[in-house]
């Protein structure tokens, strides 16, 4: 019989609390063992528990998820935390893995992915809820937050033209919604894709994506199935 996990909820909404809570108790492999409104409670309830998983908010009402998750690693390394957010943008979830968590499930889908990704974390994987592999969330970490100016060279090398059809095929368009979009034909959308990846030294798709993300062109929702 597998071990059940015990687990820490941290979040200031009492009823979203309470239904992260009906989800964590349907399942026999997680115990819910403690909760906390604050970073101040958090840190107390957490300290005295030393639980094997830890959900965090991001907003809390006296200091931030992230220093939350911070602080908590620093006491408990052996404690996985996972973020549980309403904000899905690349900022936040770059922050909340650069401050030690090893999940990052959005609100919206929490009721179809908090348990899959208690699961994850607590075997030690990364988890997210978007199609994001867990070697792309480790490059995440090393990515510039959105409030940096860009300042690739290779970018600014771009045409305003070619900059605009970079930034729709990361979107994750076809050549011919693009073409429609910007009303030429799809072979001169084709000729532009060629001088991007050209000039960025780039060979695919994926790498395209990647890139965007990087400069903060897009967001992680674009990244979603």
């Amino acid at each position: 019989m597998v071990q059940e996990k015990s687990v820490v909820l941290v979040d200031d909404h009492t009823l979203f609390r309470e239904g992260l809570k009906s989800i964590i108790e349907r399942d026999p492999r997680f115990k819910l063992v403690g909760e906390a409104g604050t970073f101040r409670e958090a840190v107390r309830v957490a300290g005295k528990i030393r639980p094997d998983l830890i959900i965090v908010d991001i907003s809390l009402p006296d200091r931030s998820g992230f220093d939350l998750t911070r602080e908590l690693l620093n006491r408990l390394p052996n404690s996985r935390v996972m973020v549980v957010s309403m904000h899905s943008k690349l900022d936040y979830i770059a922050e909340a893995f650069r401050a030690g968590a090893t999940g990052y499930v959005v609100k919206d889908s929490a009721s179809e992915n908090l348990l899959r990704g208690l699961e994850s974390i607590s075997k030690g994987q990364y988890f997210m809820d978007t199609a994001i592999s867990p070697c792309i969330v480790k490059e995440l970490i090393e990515f510039p937050t959105r409030k940096e100016k860009i300042t690739d060279a290779a970018y600014k090398s771009l045409t305003k033209r070619e900059q605009e059809v970079m930034g729709l095929l990361a979107e994750g368009l076809p050549n011919r919604e693009v073409a429609e979009h910007l009303h030429v034909s799809p072979k001169t959308i084709e000729n532009h894709r060629a001088n991007i990846m050209s000039k960025l030294g780039l060979h695919s798709t994926f790498e395209l994506i990647r890139y965007a993300a990087k400069l903060g062109l897009i967001d992680v929702d674009l990244w979603k199935n």
